[in-house]
């Protein structure tokens, strides 16, 4: 016996770092020093940080791969990696300075993994962060044959004097919301039970508008770091910020706010996109369930003071997305534990 009869295919594997290898390079930068195929990674700190601080984070795309994989959606589950990620340490007020991927698989499925990490570059480069590195293991008789998962990890760089953490949040302070693109990477285990009981399938369409339902649901995550880097050089003062991800707004919008102040949503200033309409209708689900799993069309939250929120907006729209004044932070006692109100 040898390692290819036990499931592993070392040439199979080297082969696809060589077919990876443009996408991965297409994003380093000047930092970037050594090329793919070391032990490790190698970036310098960008240069006029006088006290920089390094800000990580790491998640993954949860089973919305198991859709994916389903559809052979797999560009798009690699962006969703990315998005996942950046989306994160951007709530600091930091720039995404690099990422690194792992993928692990039963059987490597070269155009698959191909494809994801096409995707990965593709959500990295629109970022402006450098795919350092990455793994991809095999794992015969762990993960099904034709199976993967994925993990991203990014590090991000803020220096210290511009580091956003909530801590300049008001009472007054106007609470934007920024348009999500869908579900993003978010939900889906329910959203498969959903589908199982509609009986859908790929051909399977929803709303007025009868949209494709699969694509619909795997739209990539949308990624913010453009709009916060544009709002940041454009001087405006923001205090704090959310990214709706699992748990939706009830969870993460909190996340934000220091002790003694809570926000006050008001839920009639957007209409949810429809795709949440049919799957409320499709299973059943209770308001207060949709609320505390999906985004529900506000993926990313900006905290500002009155005077600016306008001028927020502005940049907001001239980025390519919907934004509107969701709320505003209000004062809390310190045996008011509500957070949030307005929501079920």
């Amino acid at each position: 016996m040898d390692y290819k009869t036990a499931g592993v295919d070392v040439e199979a594997g080297r082969a696809f770092v060589d077919r990876i290898r443009s996408s991965v390079e297409a994003t380093h930068l000047s930092g970037v020093i050594g090329g793919l195929g070391g032990f490790g990674g190698v970036i310098r700190l960008p240069t006029g940080l006088s006290s920089p601080l390094l800000v990580a984070g790491t998640d993954g795309v949860g089973t919305k791969l198991e859709l994916a994989q389903q559809y052979q959606a797999h560009f798009g589950v690699g962006i969703d990696l990315v998005a996942m990620c950046v989306n994160d340490v951007i709530t600091s007020g930091a720039q995404p300075l690099f990422f690194l991927d792992y993928i692990a698989t039963g059987a490597l499925g070269p155009d698959a993994m191909a494809e994801v990490v096409e995707g990965i570059a593709d959500g990295c480069r629109f970022s402006e962060c450098a795919l350092l590195g990455g793994e991809t293991a095999e794992m015969p008789g762990f993960y099904p044959k034709g199976r993967y998962d994925l993990a991203g990890f990014c590090v991000a760089v803020v220096e210290e004097e511009d580091f956003i953490n909530g801590t300049k949040i008001e009472a007054g302070d106007q609470i934007i919301a920024v348009s999500s693109n869908g579900l993003h990477s978010n939900g889906f285990s329910l959203v498969r039970k959903v589908l199982t009981n509609a009986q859908v399938n790929e051909s399977s369409r929803f709303g007025e508008a009868q949209l494709p339902l699969i694509s619909t649901l795997l739209k990539p995550t949308a990624i913010y770091v453009r709009l916060v880097r544009d709002l940041l050089l454009n001087k405006v003062p923001l205090h704090g910020m959310a990214h709706i991800t699992g748990g939706g707004l009830p969870e993460n919008l909190p996340r934000c706010l220091p002790k003694g102040l809570n926000a006050f949503v008001d839920r009639k200033t957007w209409e949810r996109p429809e795709i949440f309409h049919w799957l409320q209708e499709a299973g059943r689900i209770p308001e207060i369930d949709l609320w505390n799993t999906f985004n529900l069309g506000v993926g990313f939250c900006l905290i500002v003071p009155d005077e600016v929120a306008n001028d927020s907006m502005k940049i907001c729209c001239d980025n390519g997305f919907q934004a509107w004044i969701m709320g505003r932070i209000e004062e809390s006692s310190d045996s008011d534990n509500t957070r949030i109100r307005g929501l079920p």
